[in-house]
């Protein structure tokens, strides 16, 4: 109508009408699979009976990726007034990344972490249950005649990676029992136990707080405790995992993999391969 109007009053008509200044929301979830709900309780059903037989079942995942350096890290924390700490803008390729991947023992309201200075592979994802298991899980669970691992569908250990299949074949043959595998279902990866009972009350111990080195980083998350009881060890893994591995097809095939008739895809066990007959 050709008057003139600022967007301080444009702000105040709006809330007139009943409009406020809102941030987005995570809520969809992408498709959403007919067997999602049958999955959960799939898995729920083993983590129980494995609880009940007193059999170790955990929950894997990688944390996020994390720049080493004095760069901002989200929170806040106490500082004198008017002083808080520095940090750089511009990213120092030189510095890497750190890459968590964690172990959370269900029963034992336990969790390992790795820390990577590498790639995020399948390799390094064993590598770490396989630390797990040498140095936390095996003393828990000296008469293991399973391992029933909950882990998302995708990333270093996902469904459809055939070295994580190979790595865990490997780690099976190690260690000496059949290792049980269950995936969320697609989409649903924020359910994943550990990171509501790990990831996050590391995140909250090391808000606020440039992760400076890798060995802070490890000193954070191992100080990592809960009012429930939470205990968390952490080591650096300096080895170096390469990206790209492909596995062949005849490699494949000596994972002894048997898949369940719920989603075989989904759900599956890894038992260890028999000796080799001696000459």
């Amino acid at each position: 109508m050709g008057h003139k109007i600022g967007y301080t009053l444009v702000g105040e008509l709006l809330h007139q009408c009943g409009y406020s200044l809102q941030a987005n929301r995570k809520m969809r979830e992408g498709s959403h699979h007919p067997d999602r709900d049958a999955q959960f309780h799939f898995i729920n059903d083993h983590v129980t009976a494995a609880l009940a037989a007193g059999q170790p079942a955990i929950s894997v995942d990688t944390k996020k990726k994390e720049l080493v350096g004095d760069f901002k890290n989200a929170g806040r924390e106490w500082r004198p007034r008017g002083s808080p700490e520095e940090v750089r803008v511009f990213v120092i390729p030189e510095l890497g990344r750190a890459v968590p991947y964690g172990v959370y023992d269900i029963a034992g309201n336990a969790g390992w972490v790795s820390v990577g200075i590498d790639h995020d592979t399948a390799a390094f994802a064993a590598n770490a249950i396989r630390t797990w298991w040498t140095l936390m899980g095996r003393e828990r669970y000296p008469n293991a005649d399973s391992l029933l691992i909950t882990a998302d569908g995708g990333g270093s250990n996902g469904s459809r990676v055939r070295l994580w299949k190979l790595e865990l074949q490997q780690l099976a043959d190690e260690i000496g029992v059949p290792i049980t595998v269950c995936h969320l279902p697609p989409g649903t990866s924020k359910w994943n136990r550990i990171k509501h009972r790990l990831f996050s009350f590391i995140t909250a111990n090391w808000r606020g707080k440039p992760l400076v080195s890798h060995r802070l980083i490890v000193q954070l998350i191992a100080a990592t405790t809960t009012t429930a009881g939470l205990k968390v060890r952490c080591e650096l893994d300096p080895n170096p995992y390469p990206s790209g591995v492909k596995v062949s097809d005849a490699e494949l095939q000596t994972v002894n993999l048997t898949r369940h008739d719920f989603h075989g895809e989904w759900n599956y066990t890894v038992s260890p391969n028999p000796p080799a007959p001696e000459r």
